[in-house]
């Protein structure tokens, strides 16, 4: 009687890949006429962004644009540099900073966004982290208040899954981090 007993499967929940994640280690990007230097994860690659330049109008700082490119994981940090000419110039580059990382609230579930401030090498910004499933889960950006402006944003090439996603926010959000504290203008 016990061996007619029908047998009940129970579905397992959905997985996601498990990711080695390696040590972090960093490079020193100083390139020569950049007017900005900063540490980099080794295990990334800095390529000029070609894509987004063509097809803006302002032309300012075009030139700096990069990209901390992961292909091993589908994601990459784009850097935007603006050279300022007047506190009018750095009034609007703050707006454009807000509204481009609160245009992720239609899916956001939350943004953090505290300040930082590095009064030795003249580093000041804000970073907002990004909850949910947001297209991009890291945006920054970095200023001397009177020249330098960059602006920072991770993004991965899929979309977007807060769950799965969380490993590689969290890694790659230390290296945001130290990519910051050792920013310097020149």
């Amino acid at each position: 009687m016990l061996s007619c007993k029908p047998k009940v499967f129970t579905p397992k929940p959905r997985g996601y890949y498990a990711i080695a994640l390696p040590k972090h280690a960093y490079t020193l990007f100083n390139k020569a006429g950049f007017p900005y230097q900063f540490e980099y994860p080794s295990y990334g690659t800095i390529l000029k962004d070609t894509t987004m330049t063509k097809f803006m109008k302002d032309k300012n700082g075009i030139d700096y644009w990069i990209n901390v490119d992961f292909p091993q994981w589908n994601a990459s940090i784009y850097l935007s540099y603006k050279t300022m000419k007047d506190a009018g110039d750095l009034e609007k580059l703050l707006n454009d900073a807000h509204e481009l990382s609160f245009v992720h609230t239609k899916k956001a579930d939350y943004i953090n966004e505290p300040e930082f401030h590095n009064d030795s090498a003249h580093v000041h910004g804000v970073y907002y982290d990004v909850g949910g499933n947001a297209a991009s889960a890291i945006q920054f950006f970095a200023t001397d208040s009177n020249k330098h402006y960059l602006r920072g944003a991770l993004y991965f090439n899929v979309t977007p899954n807060a769950d799965s996603l969380q490993p590689m926010v969290a890694f790659l959000s230390k290296d945001i981090e130290h990519l910051i504290k050792t920013l310097r203008w020149k």
